[in-house]
């Protein structure tokens, strides 16, 4: 995949959600439609490869977005990139479950090292960066990942599409 036709995704977990894991919330319903859109607004523009961390929350509604790109533009690639084996080891089961249909259904999967360190997930979000040329991000202006994620790709010079989450 070349990175100027690649785009990867940063985003929230539910506990820096507003709405938290209420999925049915019109806050969360509207931000997967504006993921969505920002999906297909990316694929009209060239990109045809999207990489997704596969954490829990936004991450998730990301990657089922490009999921449903895929089924009209078969041409579209999912890459999952994880941080480490066993991700989702600490999850809750209807998360795991959730976790494992999308990990085999992307077309790539690729994970930073075998065991959790505290830098895997920033290894991982580096590494979704430099593979890209586009970042849509669901963000509240928090610190944590989401931030430090948005700052690399500004340095990076990626074009980033911020989705606000509120």
């Amino acid at each position: 995949m070349k990175k100027e036709n690649s785009c990867s995704f940063t985003g929230h977990r539910p506990s820096k959600l507003p709405w938290g894991n209420d999925e049915d919330d019109p806050r969360c319903r509207q931000l997967k439609k504006q993921i969505l859109d920002a999906v297909f607004s990316v694929y009209d523009s060239g990109i045809r490869h999207f990489i997704c961390g596969m954490a829990i929350g936004s991450d998730m509604y990301f990657c089922e977005a490009v999921f449903e790109l895929r089924n009209e533009h078969p041409e579209v690639t999912v890459e999952a990139a994880m941080p480490c084996e066993g991700q989702s080891s600490s999850w809750q089961e209807k998360d795991k479950l959730r976790y494992e249909r999308l990990v085999s259904e992307c077309d790539y999967q690729t994970v930073m090292q075998k065991d959790y360190t505290a830098d895997c997930m920033l290894r991982r979000n580096r590494y979704m960066i430099d593979s890209s040329s586009v970042l849509i991000a669901a963000f509240n202006g928090r610190n944590g990942g989401t931030m430090s994620t948005v700052l690399y790709a500004l340095r990076s010079g990626l074009e980033i599409i911020e989705l606000p989450v509120e």
